[in-house]
């Protein structure tokens, strides 16, 4: 660890408001790093637990945050912040392969519905 360097102090909520992946961390650790670590850490008792890294969606800020980029270029600092904690969000959203019409039948295919909420 270079001297000088500001390590930031992080915790992970997950959706039911457990705090997981507690540390100090580098801001040139990639988001994947982060997230390869929260994997690790899920509580296993959980009804929603995430299969890979693609499944997880960390938020900072309202905004999520990419695989591959450092927590500076995602612009997380603690300067603003009293004790230097900063709280992210995590989503698990698994990624699920969509079928193509070519694979549903013509009911399927009618029967379909979206829904826009204005």
């Amino acid at each position: 660890m270079a001297e000088g360097v500001e390590q930031l102090k992080l915790k992970f909520r997950i959706f039911d408001g457990t705090d997981i992946g507690h540390g100090s961390y580098s801001p040139s650790v990639t988001v994947a790093t982060l997230k390869q670590r929260l994997l690790s850490e899920w509580p296993q008792d959980k009804s929603v637990v995430p299969k890979s890294v693609n499944d997880m969606k960390v938020i900072h800020g309202g905004k999520v945050l990419e695989n591959d980029k450092t927590l500076a270029e995602a612009s997380v600092h603690t300067s603003d912040l009293p004790d230097g904690a900063i709280t992210m969000h995590v989503v698990v959203q698994p990624v699920v392969k969509k079928k193509t019409g070519k694979n549903l039948s013509r009911n399927q295919i009618q029967c379909s519905c979206s829904c826009t909420i204005l």
